[in-house]
């Protein structure tokens, strides 16, 4: 039968620490070990947060962007302390993206970077995002247009003027995420960013910038000169 926390000393368990120090004193692989709560035949739940978080070289960035399946195979851990896992990771990422709220207005792209950055940047796959601006370049909304590779068949112009125009938009800036940490602009992206100018010059809901967010970093297509 898999150890349990239950069976350490009081002042050994993850969890009775967590009440007595408070969270911020426990270690990474001990709030892990919290969550997991129980182990797996020799190895107790401290050990098995130990071996996830061997395989990310101890970086909680690094779990937090790795896909869930590859976490549920990790032995001791399966699908049901994923999902605690993924859970908890994810309300963490929410928590930073509240205390980010938007800018008033948009002055350049590292408002548009220090927004996002949070949100995007530990994701395993890419999100493509619409900032909708106002005439002053206040934002009107962050809308969501799809999840996943992305390229000119998965982001139709379609889709992203269509949550502009509901938004009434005087332009857009566009936005995603690449998953590597490494933001240079692929031939899809420059694809992409090439058909919704033209598309936005046609309905005139002009493109602002077209923002990739890579890691702690960002390019910027208007600051590039390649709008």
């Amino acid at each position: 039968m898999p150890l349990r926390l239950s069976e350490h000393a009081d002042h050994d368990r993850p969890r009775e620490r967590l009440w007595s120090v408070g969270p911020a004193a426990l270690t990474g692989q001990e709030l892990l070990a919290v969550l997991l709560g129980t182990g797996r035949a020799g190895r107790d739940a401290l050990a098995v947060a130990g071996e996830v978080l061997a395989r990310v070289d101890g970086s909680l960035r690094r779990l937090a962007g790795r896909p869930s399946a590859e976490l549920a195979l990790v032995p001791g851990v399966g699908r049901g302390k994923a999902a605690r896992v993924v859970a908890a990771l994810e309300l963490g990422r929410r928590v930073g993206a509240e205390q980010e709220p938007p800018p008033a207005r948009i002055r350049g792209p590292a408002d548009v970077q220090r927004f996002y950055a949070t949100r995007l940047r530990d994701l395993a796959v890419e999100e493509f995002h619409v900032l909708a601006l106002g005439s002053q370049s206040q934002v009107l909304g962050d809308l969501l247009i799809t999840r996943g590779i992305l390229n000119s068949s998965l982001v139709h112009p379609r889709e992203v003027f269509r949550a502009a125009i509901a938004e009434a938009a005087a332009g857009i800036i566009v936005v995603h995420n690449h998953p590597s940490g490494d933001p240079a602009p692929s031939a899809d992206d420059r694809a992409v960013t090439r058909q919704l100018v033209d598309a936005g010059r046609l309905l005139d809901v002009p493109v602002y910038d077209h923002v990739i967010v890579g890691g702690d970093r960002y390019v910027s297509f208007a600051e590039a000169g390649l709008l």
